[in-house]
C-alpha cells in the first residue's frame, strides 16, 4: 500500500520550483509524461470495458493545461478520466484528524472543480478520527459537491463505525460514478483473517463504491465471482468496486517484484520512499515499467480487467514532483 502526502512547506517550495524553472505555468515534461501515462492506460482498458473507470488519484494539477489553478483544463487528460480521487483536502495534510491549512484547502479545491466541470466525479479521502472532525469532513465536501469518505486509520484497513448510518446510506442499484453518494477505502485487508472474512464485512455495508486491492494479503488475487459478491450492498443494492494499483512506484510485495531486483535494481527504478519502506520511485515513462502496468495479457491493468472490477484508482500520480 502507498499513499502519498507531502508536507505543505515542500508543496509551496515546489510550486516556486516550477515558476522558476519552467516560467509562470508551473508546467514541466513531467506532468505531460504523467498525463501521458494515464491516457494511455484509460485507452488500453476502454478499449477492452468501454465502461471501465479511470480514477487517478492527487496530483489533480495534471487537470490543468499548465499545471496550476490558473491554467485552461487539459481536455485530453480530462476526458480519458471519469474522476479524480483527492486525499487530505479538508483533514490530514500535515497531521492526521487536523485541518488542513486554508491555503492548500482553496488552491485544491480550485484545481477539483476543473475537473468537476468537465463532468469528472471527485472522490475526497480525508483523515479524521474525531466526531467533530468527521462531521465537518463529510459537510464540507457534500457542499462543494464531492464525495467523501473519512478514514479514522492512514492504513485504511478498517471499516470506520461512524457514522452510523453511513453518510448518504441509500439502497440504489448503483452502475455508473454519477449515482454514488458515499465510498468505502479498505485497500489494506491484513485485519481480515481471511478472504470470506473480507467480503463477509463489505457486504454488511451500504458503501455504493469500494475502492480495494487487487490482491488479499496472503498474496492471492481475488476472482471475478468474489469481484461479484463484493457488488453486493446488504440492503440489496448494488455497488461498483474499483481496484487500487500504484503506478507512480514499484512495490517489492507484489507479484511482479524479481528477486534479482533487491541487489540490482532495473534502470527505471529509482529511490526508495521514506515513508513506505518497500516501495520505491519509478520512472513513469520508461516502457519497462509501463508494460508492467498495461498493455499485454501479463500486465497489472489486464489482471484487474479480468477480476471483473468496475474500474482502476491509479495512485502515486503526483510522482512528477519527485523529478521536478
Amino acid at each position: 500500500m502507498t499513499l502519498f502526502a507531502c508536507i505543505a512547506t515542500a508543496f509551496l517550495a515546489s510550486c516556486k520550483d516550477d515558476e522558476k524553472e519552467n516560467g509562470p505555468t508551473g508546467d514541466t515534461e513531467f506532468k505531460q509524461k504523467m498525463r501521458a501515462f494515464v491516457i494511455d492506460i484509460s485507452q488500453y482498458a476502454k478499449a477492452t470495458q468501454p465502461n471501465f473507470n479511470i480514477i487517478p488519484q492527487n496530483g489533480i494539477e495534471l487537470v490543468s493545461s499548465n499545471g496550476d489553478n490558473s491554467g485552461a483544463p487539459h481536455t485530453a487528460y480530462l476526458n480519458a478520466i471519469d474522476a479524480n480521487g483527492q486525499e487530505d483536502l479538508w483533514y490530514g495534510y500535515d497531521n492526521d484528524d487536523q485541518a488542513t491549512p486554508n491555503d492548500v484547502s482553496t488552491y485544491l479545491k480550485e484545481l477539483l472543480a476543473i475537473s468537476k466541470n468537465a463532468g469528472n466525479t471527485i472522490l475526497v479521502t480525508d483523515y479524521c478520527s474525531t466526531t467533530s472532525n468527521i462531521e465537518d469532513s463529510y459537510l464540507q465536501n457534500s457542499n462543494a459537491g464531492f464525495i467523501s469518505f473519512a478514514a479514522t486509520q492512514r492504513e485504511l484497513n478498517i471499516i470506520p463505525t461512524f457514522p452510523k448510518p453511513i453518510h448518504g446510506e441509500n439502497n440504489a442499484v448503483v452502475t455508473s460514478l454519477s449515482q454514488v453518494k458515499n465510498f468505502l477505502y479498505l485497500i489494506n485487508p491484513a485485519d481480515f483473517p481471511t478472504k470470506s472474512d473480507f467480503i463477509s464485512a463489505v457486504t454488511a455495508t451500504n458503501y455504493d463504491l469500494l475502492i480495494m486491492d487487487l490482491f488479499f494479503s496472503d498474496g492471492t488475487a481475488f476472482t471475478a465471482s468474489e469481484v461479484a459478491q463484493l457488488k453486493n450492498k446488504a440492503n440489496g443494492g448494488k455497488r461498483l468496486v474499483i481496484s487500487y494499483m500504484s503506478i507512480g512506484e514499484v512495490e517489492d510485495y507484489r507479484y511482479y517484484w524479481q528477486a534479482a531486483w533487491n541487489t540490482t535494481k532495473p534502470s527505471w527504478m529509482d529511490a526508495e520512499n521514506p515513508d513506505w519502506p518497500g516501495n520505491f520511485k519509478v520512472k513513469y515513462w520508461d516502457p519497462e515499467w509501463q508494460h508492467i502496468i498495461f498493455g499485454n495479457d501479463q500486465s497489472y491493468l489486464k489482471k484487474i480487467l479480468d477480476a471483473g472490477f468496475d474500474g482502476v484508482y491509479l495512485d502515486i500520480i503526483d510522482a512528477f514532483e519527485f523529478y521536478e
